[in-house]
């Protein structure tokens, strides 16, 4: 069986019972209830997608984007004044962004992603105790 070398995009998008998600070019599309299980069961519906071609996918190929509107909206626990603050950006234009008043383009994106992430890192890295 060959491997595809290529990206596969599906969209996320925030259900009651989890997630759905659907392929950006392609008739593909999947739920899951985390994130993990949404990135499994994509994958597994792009090679049902793929079957007789002689060629799969493994999550390494899936990319999983949410649109920011709903990251915010789903992750309420990110502050989005503090996340401007951090990464420099104008208060108002991000909650614009958040608001979907205005569209960001791949630059600020991008930004926003990194600062995003680099919370996440740091986290994931916090151990926490109780004295």
């Amino acid at each position: 069986m060959k491997r595809i070398n290529k990206k596969i995009t599906f969209i996320v998008e925030k259900t009651r019972t989890g997630y759905s998600a659907y392929s950006r070019l392609d008739a593909v599309a999947t739920t899951g209830e985390t994130f993990s299980e949404l990135l499994f069961n994509a994958t597994e519906a792009y090679n049902l997608y793929l079957e007789g071609t002689g060629t799969e996918v493994n999550e390494k190929n899936i990319k999983l984007e949410i649109d920011l509107k709903q990251f915010f909206r789903f992750y309420r626990v990110i502050n989005a004044k503090f996340l401007a603050k951090r990464i420099g950006m104008n208060e108002s234009l991000l909650s614009q962004y958040v608001s979907g008043r205005k569209k960001p383009s791949k630059k600020q994106t991008r930004r926003i992603l990194i600062g995003i992430q680099e919370i996440g890192q740091e986290l994931s890295n916090l151990h926490l105790f109780v004295e």
